[in-house]
């Protein structure tokens, strides 16, 4: 099964947050417990969550097809007076992890935004595939925050983590 990497529609956004939920669960039931994940995802993933997205200036909101079902997504953020990017969201269904899929989502982000010097991830730190996947990706750790995303609703503790980015050519 191959997945092409392409940029998200208004189409997309019911299998976008059905992905989110369903990754979501797997990853953080076993650490936030099923009733808090579900109300962060009801909050954080819906379709009216969403949508403002598809729309917004200086992102990339993608999807990981294959023609039939999504395999991942990424949404992402250029801060250009900053020269930073904030990657808010990169998910892999859980049936289609270690594939590639994230690395594939990862590069396009990266090459997504000419002007940027760094790229920053917050990531829940008990989400030690997570951390795995951008320690390897060249992400170094760059601090901590209480609250993911800002969202003090949830206070989500995360490490941060940044990537210099390098242009040639």
């Amino acid at each position: 099964m191959t997945f092409f990497v392409r940029t998200a529609g208004t189409r997309d956004l019911e299998a976008v947050s059905l992905l989110l939920g369903e990754t979501w669960h797997a990853t953080y039931d076993g650490i936030y417990g099923l009733e808090r994940v579900s109300e962060i995802v009801r909050s954080w993933h819906s379709v009216e969550a969403l949508r403002p997205r598809v729309t917004r200036l200086n992102t990339e909101f993608l999807v990981a097809d294959d023609g039939t079902r999504l395999g991942g997504m990424a949404f992402a953020a250029f801060e250009a007076e900053r020269k930073l990017v904030v990657l808010h969201q990169l998910y892999v269904h859980p049936d289609y992890q270690r594939q590639g899929i994230g690395r594939e989502l990862l590069a396009e982000v990266e090459d997504g935004f000419p002007g940027a010097e760094r790229v920053r991830i917050e990531v829940e730190e008990a989400n030690t595939g997570a951390i795995a996947f951008y320690v390897a990706s060249g992400f170094e750790p760059a601090g901590k925050s209480e609250a993911c995303g800002g969202d003090t609703r949830f206070a989500i503790p995360a490490a941060i983590y940044e990537k210099r980015m390098i242009w040639t050519g």
